[in-house]
C-alpha cells in the first residue's frame, strides 16, 4: 500500500485530520473489502491532501494503482455535463426552466400524451424529465448486463468501434413516459441528451467543450471525455472477483458519453473536489460563480421535505448537522465515488478497479470516512424514542413503485414493493423481493421525537449505513407514500379496493 501527501507543486502543505488518521480507515477498509485496486484522496485546504493506494491497475503487467493511474469514473461524468450546463446558463444561452427541447437540435423529447408539460432543464438535471432507463429493450440483452454494478442498460460497442450519434440511436425522438416533474427515476438518457444539448448550444463536440471549459481550467491534464492518449497509457483494466479470482471485464463504450464517459486519476480529480469545496474555483481556474455552485447543491428535487433529495445532478446528504453532496460512478469493473462537505472543506474520493459488491459498499465506507474527517460519528438508528402504536393502523398495508416509470435498481432491489406490518408487537417493512435479508423484514426504528411518521432503517447487514424512512400524508387520505433516502426512491400506498392509484 502506498500512503503518500500530494507532491502537486501547486497544493497547500498537508495538515493534521480533524480527528484520528485516514489512513487507519483506508486499512480497514480493505481488510473488511478485498480489491484488485484500490485508490482513495483526502481533499482539503484546496488540494489533494492525502494519496492512498493498494492494489494493482493491470495484474498481467503487475502496475501498482497510483495517484496518476486513470480510471474510468462512471456516473460522476453526470456532475461534470452538469457543470457545462450552468457554464451556458451563466452566459445567458439556456433557462433551466424553459423547454429542453428549445436548445435540442439533434432529435426531439417526445411525450407519451399531448397534455405532458414540457420537459425542462431542470427536470433533465434531476432525474424527473419522464424518461425511463431503458429506451430499449435490446439493451438489456447484452451479455453481463446487471442493475447492480453490472453493465449499463444502454447501447455499447467494443472499444475502438464506431459508436451511432444519439440522434441515430434515439431514431429522431426520446419518449418521456410520463409527465415531466411527476416522478423521479435515474436515467443515463437524460444526461446524455443534456451532453447533446451542450454541443447544440455551444457548437463544439462535449469532448472539445470539457477539455477548454472544465479540464484545462482546473490543470486536470490525464482526463478526457474520449479514450485519447492522455489517458490510454494508464489506464487501470477492470476485474470483476468470481469463483477463481480476479476476471478482466470487456472492454466497452457506452452510448451517451455526457452521462458516464469520462476517465480520470485521482490527482485530477482532486482538483475537481477542491473547486466544489471552494466555490466553484481554485488556485488552478474558475468553473462557475460561487452563487451558481451553491445553487446546484440546494435541493431542486424532493420526494419528501424531511430528505434531502437531488440538487442540480448532485444528490444531497448529510453527516450529522454537515451538508453532503456528492456522486457515485459504476460501470463493469470500475466503481468510483465523490463525496464532499462543502460547508467544511473536506472532500473524500474513492475508485476501484475490482471488488465485489463495490456499488454497496464504496458510498458506504466513504461515508464512514468522511463522517471520521469531520469528527462526526457513525450513523446508528435510535433505541431512545418512543413508538407511537396509534398511528400504525394508517401506515400498515402495501406499497408499490410507480407502474410506469422507475430505475432498474429500484425495480430489482424492491421486487413488487413493500409491505408495512406489525410483528412481534413492532412495525416492520418487507421489501417483496427474493433477497431473504429483505423479505424477512427491517424493523422501522422512530427518528424524531416530534414526527411518529419519521423513521430510519439499519442496514448495517447489507454492508450499508442506515437509511431515512418518511411517510407521506394527504388531507382525508392517510398515508399516501413511503419515501426512502436511498436514491430517492418512492412506493406508494395501494388502497384495500385494489385502485392501481400510484
Amino acid at each position: 500500500m502506498a500512503t503518500r501527501p500530494s507532491n502537486d507543486p501547486g497544493s497547500a502543505p498537508p495538515t493534521a485530520p480533524v480527528t484520528g488518521h485516514p489512513g487507519r480507515g483506508f486499512a480497514g477498509i480493505l481488510n473488511r473489502h478485498p480489491a484488485v485496486g484500490l485508490a482513495l484522496g483526502v481533499v482539503r485546504n484546496g488540494s489533494l491532501e492525502c494519496f492512498y493506494g493498494h492494489g494493482l491497475a493491470d495484474i498481467a503487467s503487475n502496475t501498482p494503482i497510483a495517484e496518476d493511474t486513470v480510471f474510468r469514473v462512471g456516473s460522476i461524468t453526470k456532475t461534470f455535463t452538469a457543470i457545462a450546463v450552468m457554464q451556458l446558463w451563466e452566459r445567458g444561452l439556456v433557462d433551466l426552466d424553459a423547454p429542453a427541447n428549445d436548445y435540442l437540435r439533434a432529435y426531439r423529447l417526445v411525450p407519451a400524451k399531448a397534455g405532458f408539460r414540457p420537459a425542462t432543464m431542470r427536470h433533465l438535471l434531476t432525474h424527473t424529465a419522464g424518461i425511463p432507463e431503458v429506451v430499449r429493450v435490446s439493451d438489456l440483452l447484452h451479455p453481463g448486463w446487471g442493475p447492480f454494478g453490472g453493465r449499463p442498460a444502454l447501447h455499447s460497442v467494443k472499444a475502438g468501434e464506431p459508436m451511432p450519434p444519439l440522434a441515430e440511436y434515439y431514431r429522431g425522438g426520446l419518449r418521456l413516459v410520463v409527465e415531466p416533474g411527476t416522478a423521479f427515476a435515474y436515467s443515463n438518457h437524460g444526461f446524455a441528451t443534456l451532453g447533446q444539448i451542450v454541443e447544440d448550444v455551444s457548437g463544439m463536440p462535449l469532448a472539445r467543450y470539457l477539455r477548454e471549459h472544465v479540464f484545462d481550467p482546473l490543470g486536470m491534464v490525464d482526463t478526457d471525455l474520449v479514450r485519447s492518449g492522455l489517458v490510454t497509457s494508464r489506464l487501470a483494466t477492470g476485474y470483476v472477483l468470481g469463483p477463481r479470482g480476479a476476471r478482466a471485464v470487456p472492454d466497452r463504450e457506452w452510448i451517451g458519453a455526457g452521462a458516464g464517459a469520462i476517465y480520470s486519476t485521482t490527482h485530477d480529480m482532486a482538483r475537481f473536489a477542491a473547486a466544489l469545496l471552494g466555490g466553484g474555483a481554485s488556485d488552478h481556474g474558475s468553473l462557475v460563480q460561487p452563487a451558481t455552485l451553491a445553487a446546484m447543491f440546494e435541493p431542486h428535487h424532493q420526494p419528501d421535505p424531511r430528505l434531502p433529495g437531488i440538487g442540480l445532478a448532485f444528490f444531497r446528504g448529510d453527516a450529522g448537522r454537515h451538508r453532503v453532496v456528492g456522486h457515485e460512478g459504476v460501470l463493469p469493473g470500475f466503481n468510483s465515488q465523490l463525496l464532499v462537505a462543502p460547508d467544511d472543506g473536506v472532500g473524500v474520493i474513492a475508485f476501484t478497479n475490482g471488488s465485489s459488491g463495490a456499488f454497496v459498499w464504496l458510498q458506504t465506507e466513504l461515508g464512514r470516512l468522511l463522517r471520521r474527517l469531520l469528527g462526526v460519528p457513525d450513523e446508528v438508528v435510535r433505541t431512545d424514542l418512543p413508538h407511537h402504536p396509534e398511528v400504525w393502523a394508517d401506515l400498515c398495508g402495501r406499497y408499490r413503485l410507480p407502474s410506469r416509470i422507475s430505475d432498474l435498481r429500484g425495480r430489482v432491489g424492491l421486487g413488487a414493493g413493500a409491505q408495512v406490518l406489525v410483528r412481534g408487537g413492532r412495525l416492520w417493512v418487507r421489501v417483496l423481493t427474493p433477497v431473504p435479508a429483505l423479505y424477512r423484514g427491517l424493523a422501522l426504528y422512530p427518528d424524531d421525537e416530534h414526527d411518529p411518521y419519521l423513521f430510519r432503517l439499519d442496514l448495517s447487514k447489507l454492508g450499508m449505513s442506515t437509511v431515512r424512512v418518511a411517510f407521506a400524508r394527504e388531507p382525508g387520505a392517510g398515508t399516501t407514500a413511503l419515501h426512502a433516502d436511498l436514491q430517492l426512491q418512492s412506493l406508494y400506498k395501494q388502497p384495500p379496493t385494489g385502485d392501481r392509484r400510484t
